[in-house]
């Protein structure tokens, strides 16, 4: 992001002609490192977002409504007490670095003074500083007063400007002359960033591809202190790439640089909230199918200690069969086995201090034991089997999610499953959300976001209706409406695309998708949400 000081330069002159003589109707901190200041200034309300956040640091106007916190933070009650109703007397940056000043007139009962937020777009190292004449009265963040610090940032310390940069200062014409007097060979993008202070490199690009000769100097300095604006946006692929106060090949042009920003960092911050949550829900899901996994490996290790059983049922019978020629206090035997054609012999343990026939009941107690464990285990394998694939259907639909509307349906399905820690604060209530819908030739095709939905889908269809589903792999259920209409074979191909791409099938290559009439999808009773199973049906191969 070139939140350099070339783009904050104009930003603080864009926001100088919409605020200044303006006044502050309120003041809100949604997020721990950013403020929005609501601004009445020629007849309308303006709202000003400034964000110290190091991946989103900036200042623009927005039309954002975040969620503001129960109880303001600090910071944002101390702005509230120095700069409610105050007048802005002016956006500016005094010195040519990425700090954008915003000058208050504030009147109260017993006094008048000026104050000023200067607001260092600085990446990591951004910060919101309230000062008046040269005191700091607070910040959005603090420094402590470790001797360390290079500069201490607290209440009641003088305020003084960052270090620096070993940089060539672009508003001193004689030091950018010398500097170029002996032009460098390779790269001048990278020597312009390096040498001249306030670029970042997609401004010294710019500034090295519209030279087109003379005096470099001058065009270096020219070109940063010129007013001329024409703001974008480049996106690669739908994802905002970066903004630009110059329009760049490609880039979407806005009026204002504002509308640059919010539109940059709005699709920016949509992003972020949807991956967070996106890992939120599968670190949950897969959590859940750890556990169902460990459950299983208990169960199939159970089952396993009891494979024994019909061996030790054989043991009791040949035991019982032959008592006539067995002893007390023997430790082992070897019977005829005639349960092998062959006829050999089996060797079976005895316990000495048993006679044969407690030695035989032995073997038969071990048998009704182990054969009651397995038969209590096999309905439980089956429920927990049925539990990883349902958890494994819900990462795959977590996965292939594209917005924000996939993710909350989904949410809405887990909430249920008591995988979240409950939430203190009362939900408000959304609508609900639509199937995916799409339509191909004329006929209308419905796509489900979850289990639930996937469900309630096949319950509306008609039993003429197409239900696909990709064979092999979780994927969403599609049904095709055909009115009772024949299907052509264009949509049918249409509709298992969009199976295949809402599914997990990885890895590319033609993976085989079902399809029937709805009459055929039965859902058994008590199966898990989205389980059905289906007769009739064909299969297309499809990527």
């Amino acid at each position: 992001m070139p939140q350099d000081t070339f783009t904050l330069r104009l930003v603080a002159r864009e926001l100088d002609s919409a605020l200044k003589g303006g006044r502050v109707n309120k003041i809100v901190q949604p997020r721990r490192e950013e403020l929005s200041l609501l601004i009445y200034a020629q007849n309308r309300t303006f709202k000003l977002t400034i964000n110290a956040n190091a991946g989103d640091c900036g200042i623009y106007f927005t039309q954002d409504s975040p969620e503001n916190p129960p109880v303001a933070p600090n910071f944002c009650m101390l702005l509230r007490k120095y700069l409610s109703n105050a007048e802005i007397l002016g956006v500016e940056m005094p010195v040519f670095e990425r700090i954008v000043c915003l000058r208050f007139f504030c009147v109260s009962d017993f006094s008048s003074c000026e104050r000023v937020l200067r607001c260092e777009i600085m990446g990591k190292y951004s910060n919101l500083i309230l000062t008046e004449g040269d005191l700091v009265l607070g910040a959005i963040k603090t420094t402590t007063l470790d001797a360390n610090v290079k500069r201490a940032i607290l209440p009641g310390v003088r305020y003084t400007l960052p270090s620096a940069q070993e940089k060539v200062d672009p508003q001193n014409l004689s030091a950018l002359k010398e500097l170029f007097r002996n032009p460098p060979e390779g790269d001048l993008e990278k020597f312009l960033f390096t040498h001249v202070a306030g670029l970042a490199p997609c401004t010294a690009e710019q500034i090295v591809k519209s030279f087109s000769g003379g005096d470099f100097a001058h065009h270096v300095h020219d070109f940063i202190f010129s007013n001329e604006i024409s703001p974008c946006v480049l996106e690669q692929n739908g994802e905002p790439v970066d903004f630009f106060a110059r329009q760049v090949p490609g880039g979407i042009p806005f009026p204002t640089l504002s509308e640059a920003q919010s539109y940059f960092y709005g699709k920016k911050r949509a992003k972020k909230t949807l991956e967070d949550k996106r890992r939120a829900l599968l670190s949950a899901v897969s959590s859940a199918k750890k556990k169902q996994e460990k459950h299983l490996s208990q169960i199939l290790e159970k089952q396993a200690e009891c494979a024994s059983c019909e061996e030790n049922r054989k043991k009791g019978e040949l035991l019982t069969a032959n008592l006539y020629a067995l002893k007390a206090g023997m430790k082992s035997c070897e019977l005829l086995d005639y349960y092998d054609e062959k006829g050999g012999k089996l060797k079976i343990s005895l316990d000495e201090r048993l006679s044969p026939s407690q030695n035989a009941q032995n073997y038969f107690k071990k048998y009704r034991k182990q054969r009651r464990t397995l038969e209590s285990l096999a309905p439980r394998e089956k429920e927990t089997r049925g539990e990883i694939a349902y958890l494994e259907s819900l990462l795959a639909a977590i996965s292939s999610a594209e917005d924000g509307e996939d993710l909350f349906s989904l949410e809405e399905e887990i909430a249920p499953l008591g995988l979240f820690k409950e939430q203190k604060t009362p939900q408000k209530k959304v609508k609900e959300i639509p199937f995916r819908s799409f339509e191909k030739d004329g006929f209308q095709i419905f796509a489900g976001r979850n289990n639930l939905q996937n469900d309630r889908l096949i319950k509306m269809s008609a039993d003429e209706d197409i239900w696909l589903h990709t064979q092999k792999f979780h994927s969403c259920h599609v049904v095709i409406k055909t009115q009772g209409r024949e299907v052509p074979d264009d949509v049918l191909l249409f509709a298992a695309q969009e199976c295949v791409r809402h599914s997990d099938a990885k890895g590319g290559g033609k993976v085989p998708v079902d399809y029937c009439r709805i009459k055929n999808v039965k859902k058994p009773p008590r199966s898990k949400a989205g389980f059905v199973t289906y007769s009739d049906f064909k299969t297309l191969l499809t990527e």
